[in-house]
């Protein structure tokens, strides 16, 4: 055990212990060691306040957002493949309904569909986390836009064939000649007749409608009168040239109110009827040319009347009898 050594302070008026060396440094490394501790405590702690805590937390955030950015990524494709549905509905009936109603050469599969050849365009997206989510979702969108591309472009085609077949329809001679509301007054149709004259079998080209002398004769589709007077048999003739191959004829006319190229409308009075050239009786001779040939009128007749109406006028039309021309 060390012996404790003193010295008197004669200020004090006491003896005061004489610490030893070792002790002093004892204290001292201790000091330093505390001192050494309680900075570095502080140094953790303002670390992990400012440094450690908001990297943390600023990961924890990250993490958060890239996990509703992937939820939203999801969603989006979801709503992607529902719009490619609605557009393949759209484009079916593009392709089958309307180009084919307008006659309109149908659209490449390959066109259609937006394949993409060629270099990898979405290859830089592999490296990002959800690399393969986002090149999907690129993709789908240059696909949609492609299709709609493709599909805007045919619906103006369709628009502008549409305008084309509008002004086609008003020429068609898609109407009776004369009013037949009560669908009484074909008197013979298209096809082999026996001549009320001639008294021999002979091809009957078009359909007589029995009328009062003096009863309006309609065009029945827009046009320009090409030949209006006396031709032959027919007697008093109108010949109505419609554009896209179509030719009325309107004979036996008792007075012709049109005139040789005159513009007329569907439902214009082009004359009246009558039993002038070679007729037995007051009726209109009426014939539909289409391209040169003679062609059963009665086809035609279907747009004005319904399916019952029109049966009732082809079976008519279908009669065997004699014809009035």
């Amino acid at each position: 055990m060390s012996k404790k050594h003193f010295y008197y302070d004669s200020e004090k008026g006491e003896y005061i212990p004489v610490e030893s060396k070792k002790s002093s440094k004892t204290k001292l490394i201790f000091s330093v060691i505390f001192l050494t501790l309680f900075f570095s405590g502080i140094g953790i702690f303002l670390g992990y306040h400012y440094l450690i805590q908001p990297k943390n937390a600023n990961q924890a955030k990250l993490a958060n957002e890239l996990e509703k950015m992937e939820l939203q990524y999801k969603v989006l494709n979801k709503k992607f493949k529902q719009t490619q549905k609605v557009l393949e509905d759209l484009e079916n009936r593009d392709e089958y309904v309307y180009r084919s109603f307008f006659e309109l050469a149908p659209i490449d599969k390959d066109i259609r569909r937006a394949g993409f050849g060629g270099v990898d365009r979405y290859a830089d997206f592999s490296s990002l986390t959800y690399g393969e989510l986002v090149k999907e979702t690129s993709k789908n969108l240059d696909i949609i836009n492609k299709r709609l591309v493709v599909q805007s472009k045919s619906l103006d085609e369709i628009v502008k064939s549409a305008k084309k077949k509008d002004e086609m329809f008003r020429h068609l001679p898609a109407i009776q000649p004369i009013a037949n509301k009560d669908l009484k007054h074909i008197a013979s149709g298209y096809g082999m007749r026996l001549h009320p004259i001639l008294k021999i079998g002979k091809m009957h080209w078009g359909v007589d409608f029995a009328a009062s002398p003096g009863t309006p004769i309609y065009a029945t589709g827009d046009g320009t009168v090409k030949q209006a007077g006396v031709s032959g048999g027919y007697g008093n003739v109108v010949v109505i040239d419609h554009g896209y191959g179509y030719e009325t004829v309107y004979g036996h006319m008792s007075r012709i109110k049109a005139q040789a190229g005159q513009k007329v409308k569907r439902g214009d009075v082009v004359g009246f009827v009558g039993s002038t050239g070679l007729s037995s009786g007051p009726h209109l001779h009426y014939e539909v040319h289409k391209n040169g040939e003679r062609v059963d009128p009665i086809h035609f007749f279907n747009q004005e009347v319904s399916p019952d109406e029109f049966n009732e006028l082809y079976k008519a039309s279908r009669q065997m009898n004699i014809s009035l021309d």
